[in-house]
C-alpha cells in the first residue's frame, strides 16, 4: 500500500509534463497545454517476488472545468492545474526541466502516507533516450528516465530501488512506469488516452 501512495504523489508530478518538444528538448507545461475532457487511463499491478499481488487495478485522470477553473481528477480528488504546472522549487526535483537526453540530477523526496508512515527517497536520475515506445494505448515518442537509489520509511523498511519512467510529450504524461523495490515489482502502463477534437 505504501508503494501506491508514493506512486500517486509522483504521478501528480509527472502529469506536469507537456508536448512542447523541440529538437529533443521538452519544457515544463503551461495551462494552455491542457484541454477539458482530456483523459488518461493506466492499468497497474504490484507483485512481490513470492507472487503476492499487493496492488492491481486502473487509474483514470481527466481534465475538468469547475466554475471556470481547470483541474485534474485523481481518484475522488480534483487538483487545480495551476498546482500541477507550477515550477518545482527544489535543488533535488523530480524533474530538472527542460528534459533532454543525457541530463542527470539528484532527486530527493520526503513523504507521509495516509496511515502516518513517513519515508524518504534518494535517487540519481538520468534521461537515457528519446525514441518510439509502444504501450497498450499506442506508439509514442518518449523519454526513458531512470532513477536509482534507496527508499526508507519509519517502519524500518529500507530497499534499493530502480524506477524507469517512459514519458511521452504528446500525451503530457508518462506512458509506462516500472519500479523494482527490494522484493516488489510495480508496473503501470497507459492503456487509453483521449482528447476532444
Amino acid at each position: 500500500m505504501k508503494n501506491r501512495f508514493i506512486i500517486l504523489f509522483v504521478l501528480v508530478l509527472l502529469s506536469a509534463c507537456n508536448d512542447r518538444t523541440e529538437s529533443g528538448i521538452t519544457q515544463q507545461p503551461t495551462l494552455a497545454d491542457y484541454t477539458v475532457g482530456e483523459k488518461w487511463v493506466w492499468k497497474y499491478k504490484g507483485v512481490t517476488t513470492n507472487g503476492e499481488v499487493r496492488s492491481d487495478g486502473k487509474d483514470t485522470r481527466e481534465i475538468v472545468d469547475i466554475d471556470g477553473v481547470l483541474g485534474m481528477t485523481i481518484g475522488k480528488d480534483t487538483i487545480p492545474l495551476t498546482e500541477i504546472v507550477k515550477p518545482e522549487e527544489s535543488k533535488t526535483p523530480k524533474y530538472d526541466w527542460p528534459l533532454k537526453v543525457g541530463k542527470k540530477w539528484k532527486y530527493e523526496n520526503n513523504w507521509t502516507s495516509q496511515d502516518g508512515t513517513t519515508g524518504n527517497q534518494s535517487q540519481d536520475a538520468e534521461v537515457l533516450s528519446y525514441k518510439k515506445e509502444t504501450v497498450e494505448a499506442g506508439t509514442f515518442m518518449a523519454y526513458t528516465i531512470e532513477y536509482t537509489g534507496k527508499t526508507t520509511n519509519s517502519r524500518g523498511y529500507s530497499a534499493d530501488e530502480t524506477e524507469v519512467w517512459l514519458y511521452a510529450p504528446a500525451v503530457k504524461n508518462f506512458i509506462k512506469l516500472t519500479q523494482n523495490q527490494g522484493d516488489f515489482l510495480y508496473v503501470e502502463e497507459l492503456i487509453e488516452y483521449s482528447k476532444p477534437d
